[in-house]
């Protein structure tokens, strides 16, 4: 009985300076690799979820060496964990639209009319996300603007490569719209709304849905800090924030090279800028330059990219993020010019604002009406943390006030 007792001792030593370590390593990794400006909201917090993601990370990384799972897999589950109980002051039903997995929130208190409908698209570098990860922001829009939330579970890559993400939300969306009656959602006021990933879902979902003419025209589409171009990783929000979580710069090249080959061997010279053709650069240099990025948000800091050209052989691996259904930024003004309203929402301390502010241009431009929300103190992913308990940020409130606020306008 001592010798067991004894071992059981060690081995939660063991456990407990294993843990300590991992602990001790990810904060450690944090402060050497990533970088938070002091006009980020709540710094100390920003680091903790940062060093709980990388340490989630690692475990995934000894799992998948050791053959139990992939890291991938493994993230994805913690992530998925929590679920939360009954709401009383929503319906919730998990159903399919077109085989696509979607979870609907309908609001209990009666409505005098149809209500809006929200198709709903979460982040997570199309590689991440769930249902359940959004789960929480999607009740609260739900809930705050009365509405009818349709969470969308779009495959993954890198087990689904692109256009699966992009095929699922817009069977899911045309579905919705052909039935919009029997879930009491007027067919006139449906949105299309995303954050990150999946505002680029929403994004390209909108610009395909606007030359139909079998279907009712979209209300409006949401943009929450999306991912809206390949070609530039250099754009001054790309240096300024490379290093600022939630979203490093090389990890935005590699969850789109993940979405598109399921693999990032050209992650490099994605990020040199040596994946595209210059002539073809130059082509959309009319949408996709820091000339068209308002000098204020050059002030933190920004040096011109040298143009580089690229080899046959990257270009065939990669020429798929030209098009528009992977990077929105690219559309045709054709296209542009039949968008529904818009509202996007961006943040100072991400790598992807100058895609939001550059769109926002383009929009503007071909007479879209525009409703930009800048969050001065934001970062990447920053909504999914409004209501996490002790791990809320102020300012992912004030950008879910701002998003029901437009939806109540339409």
């Amino acid at each position: 009985m001592a010798v067991v007792c004894t071992l059981l001792v060690l081995l939660l030593a063991v456990l407990v300076a294993g843990f300590i370590l991992l602990v001790l390593g990810a904060i450690n990794f944090d402060v050497s690799n990533s970088e938070i400006p002091p006009g980020v909201s709540q710094p100390v917090k920003l680091r903790i979820i940062h060093v709980i993601l990388i340490c989630t990370a690692v475990v995934g990384k000894i799992l998948e060496n050791i053959g139990i799972c992939s890291r991938v897999s493994f993230v994805r589950y913690v992530q998925g964990r929590k679920t939360l109980g009954v709401d009383p002051k929503l319906f919730i039903k998990d159903l399919c639209f077109e085989k696509v997995p979607v979870r609907i929130y309908q609001p209990k208190v009666p409505s005098a009319g149809q209500r809006r409908g929200v198709m709903f698209f979460h982040g997570g570098g199309w590689v991440f996300g769930s249902l359940e990860t959004h789960e929480k922001l999607c009740r609260s829009i739900a809930r705050e603007s009365e509405s009818v939330v349709v969470s969308v579970g779009y495959r993954l890559a890198p087990e689904h490569k692109y256009p699966a993400a992009y095929e699922d939300c817009l069977n899911a969306t045309i579905d919705f719209m052909r039935n919009t009656e029997h879930y009491g959602v007027d067919p006139a006021r449906v949105i299309v709304c995303g954050d990150s990933a999946g505002g680029n879902l929403a994004a390209a979902v909108s610009q395909t849905l606007a030359g139909r003419s079998d279907l009712p025209k979209l209300r409006a589409q949401i943009l929450i800090y999306p991912g809206l171009q390949a070609l530039d990783f250099n754009l001054p929000s790309y240096q300024q924030n490379r290093g600022v979580p939630l979203l490093f710069r090389e990890h935005a090249a590699f969850y789109v090279l993940r979405y598109l080959n399921g693999n990032a061997s050209n992650v490099e010279e994605v990020l040199e800028g040596s994946h595209i053709p210059i002539d073809i650069k130059l082509n959309y240099k009319k949408w996709v330059s820091p000339d068209n990025v308002p000098e204020k948000f050059k002030i933190r800091g920004y040096k011109p990219h040298v143009v580089l050209d690229c080899t046959t052989e990257v270009y065939e691996t990669v020429k798929k993020l030209c098009e528009p259904t992977l990077s929105p930024l690219l559309a045709e003004d054709a296209v542009v010019q039949q968008l529904p309203e818009t509202f996007i929402l961006t943040c100072e301390y991400d790598v992807l604002r100058d895609d939001g502010l550059l769109y926002k241009k383009r929009l503007e431009d071909n007479g879209v009406q525009v409703t930009w929300y800048h969050l001065e103190d934001g970062f990447h992913g920053i909504m999914n943390s409004f209501n996490s308990d002790w791990l809320s940020f102020s300012s992912g409130k004030r950008g879910l006030d701002n998003i029901v606020k437009f939806l109540k306008s339409l």
